[in-house]
């Protein structure tokens, strides 16, 4: 089957409803053309009955349960027509209104619930020990109180407190930052996190049900439950037009006593600019920011994205790149930046630290190849040692120099390094031959262009822009005031962000929460719209967001407003123009100078003109 088969198939079975409307409504047309008028008025009815009955059904479902939208109109027409036995203008109604729904339909694909990936990455075991024994049981069954056992690897599987051992935690997937921290005896652990060092023993001090990744889990469940509905743009003219088309409807009946004046009333007023523009202004919207790497999961998305007033924005990951890089090389005595990055970056390729991995990436950028380093030893958490050529090289932190030179690292270069630090920095320090040979400096960068974005958000009248992140206020500070940002939060947890991004939203403030991790994922679920950083977050945060942006670059977030905002503005000028023109007929209608057939021929001319507007857009 070729692809153009394959689409017509999609189409068929996926949208029977318009598909049976628009080819009764051509065949009716055909027969009526080739003289037989009898035939085209039984094609034409069966298209009014059999695809009006689901219509009428639907529309009454949704105001049943208090959702006022823009098809009560379109079905007061076609059960008018049916009463009437006026088949044509009833079966281009029921062609209209079932072509609207579809094309939302066809523009979306549904979204898979971020639920299943959060309980799955969850932790399943633990390691429980019982005098010198060490038993492997399931999360659920640790208790308060009890001593487990986390190994290199092991995810945390509940809150505790480190009774043995030095563990370094890579808490990234529960704050976002990417550098593992370091915990001894007497501090605490959550679970989520993992293991990036040795064997390590903690005290339980709270059941699996109770700690901080299930509360993650019912962050997002609950965000998703309790997110309420929105109404759209056409449902909002919808309150409006629909009362004025009916007492224009009951005038024109006291006028000429006829109730097919009625009908050529809510035939000329049937809002296709709601029904059939707004969903392809929308659409053409969507197609747009694909085009841009910006992936919209639904109508009411674009439409809300376009009238935000307050963004939040995750630090790491989001602002930042997400990962510490190499800002630069001090050399200390003979050794240049050039030959420290080489040397240092052969024994660090061996190791896993994040840290390592950034000075493997830039020396890899100027050297290509790195020679294999001898007798390596890694330190964990700690630092590297190894030999280069006739080299002994050691990187690692201040401890571990002291530790291999047996020298107390003090004076101006210690100064240097505190400073740094102060702004947000990490250093790492390189010992040649037991010397000290360099500082590496490293910082978790400001992404190009954020501070330009931000500028463009607030000239778009996006006033309230907030930094919300799990790292700690000097760092924070750093970047807010690179990026511009006066307003920012830190040291946050995931139920922190979500609690800020909720009182927001329900101040009554249309909010966009940008994040990459799954500890922005409750707050995702909460704003009004969610943006994921999907090219390097998690799969858990793209699916608790309405937006994600697959390309690695934040600025997206501006792109994908200004899409919004401009299709917000496209629709509402095919909105204003249709709805003029409906009121236009009828008024001419209401005095009984339009039929019904002529009536809905007009109306159609209307929803071509509002439909070229729309796909302005695109």
């Amino acid at each position: 089957m070729g692809k153009g088969e394959s689409l017509i198939s999609t189409l068929v079975s996926e949208y029977r409803l318009p598909t049976f409307a628009f080819s009764g409504l051509l065949a009716g047309i055909v027969l009526y053309i080739l003289g037989d008028g009898s035939a085209a008025y039984v094609v034409w009815y069966a298209v009014l009955v059999l695809g009006g009955i689901p219509l009428i059904i639907e529309t009454l479902k949704k105001v049943y349960v208090g959702v006022f939208s823009a098809d009560v109109i379109a079905t007061l027409a076609i059960i008018v027509a049916f009463l009437l036995g006026n088949a044509f203008p009833g079966a281009i109604i029921v062609m209209m209104q079932s072509s609207g729904e579809a094309l939302e339909r066809y523009g979306f694909k549904r979204a898979s619930s971020s639920l299943e990936q959060l309980i799955a990455r969850a932790p399943k075991t633990a390691r429980r020990k019982k005098g010198k024994d060490i038993e492997e049981i399931r999360a659920e069954a640790v208790v308060v109180g009890d001593i487990l056992v986390i190994r290199h690897g092991d995810m945390v599987p509940v809150d505790g407190v480190v009774t043995h051992g030095i563990a370094y935690l890579d808490e990234s997937a529960l704050t976002g930052e990417p550098v593992p921290k370091k915990k001894k005896a007497g501090d605490a652990v959550l679970s989520g996190s993992v293991n990036s060092s040795g064997t390590f023993e903690m005290k339980t001090l709270k059941k699996s049900s109770q700690s901080e990744y299930a509360k993650i889990v019912e962050l997002v469940r609950k965000a998703q439950q309790e997110k309420p509905g929105i109404q759209r743009l056409a449902d909002r003219y919808a309150v409006y037009f629909t009362p004025l088309t009916l007492i224009m409807a009951g005038a024109g009946f006291l006028l000429t006593g006829r109730f097919e004046t009625v009908l050529a009333v809510l035939v000329v007023a049937t809002p296709c600019p709601l029904i059939i523009a707004v969903p392809i202004a929308v659409i053409a919207g969507v197609n747009r920011a694909a085009n841009s790497g910006i992936i919209v999961k639904s109508g009411a998305a674009i439409e809300q994205i376009g009238n935000a007033d307050t963004v939040f924005l995750d630090k790491t990951g989001t602002i930042t790149y997400g990962e510490p890089l190499v800002e630069r090389i001090i050399p200390v005595g003979k050794h240049s930046s050039q030959e420290l990055l080489y040397k240092s970056a052969c024994v660090e390729q061996l190791s896993a630290h994040p840290l390592a991995a950034a000075l493997v990436k830039k020396a890899r950028k100027s050297f290509g190849k790195l020679e294999a380093p001898r007798r390596f030893r890694e330190h964990p958490s700690s630092g590297v040692e190894g030999w280069i050529g006739k080299s002994h090289v050691a990187v690692g932190s201040r401890k571990f120099y002291e530790k291999i030179t047996g020298m107390e690292f003090i004076g101006d270069y210690q100064k240097m390094v505190d400073e740094e630090n102060e702004k947000g920095s990490l250093c790492s320090l390189i010992a040649i031959d037991g010397d000290l040979a360099g500082i590496i400096v490293l910082k978790d960068k400001l992404r190009p262009g954020i501070k330009k974005m931000l500028s463009e958000l607030g000239n778009m009248g996006v006033q309230d822009i907030h930094m919300l992140t799990g790292d700690n206020d000097a760092n924070a500070r750093v970047i807010a005031e690179e990026a511009g940002l006066k307003s920012y939060e830190t040291g946050l947890l995931p139920e922190d962000k979500e609690r800020i991004v909720r009182k927001a939203t329900e101040s009554g403030k249309d909010t966009i929460m940008v994040g990459d991790g799954i500890n922005d994922a409750p707050a995702l679920a909460t704003a009004t719209v969610g943006v994921a950083m999907g090219a390097r977050g998690t799969g858990i945060s793209a699916e608790a967001a309405d937006v994600v942006i697959l390309v690695d670059d934040a600025t997206k977030i501006g792109e994908a407003v200004k899409i919004g905002r401009r299709m917000l503005k496209i629709a509402k000028e095919s909105i204003l123009f249709g709805i003029g023109a409906s009121l236009v007929l009828m008024v001419i209608a209401g005095f009984g100078y339009i039929p019904p057939a002529i009536g809905a021929v007009l109306q159609e001319v209307i929803d071509v003109t509002v439909i070229l507007n729309a796909l302005r857009v695109r």
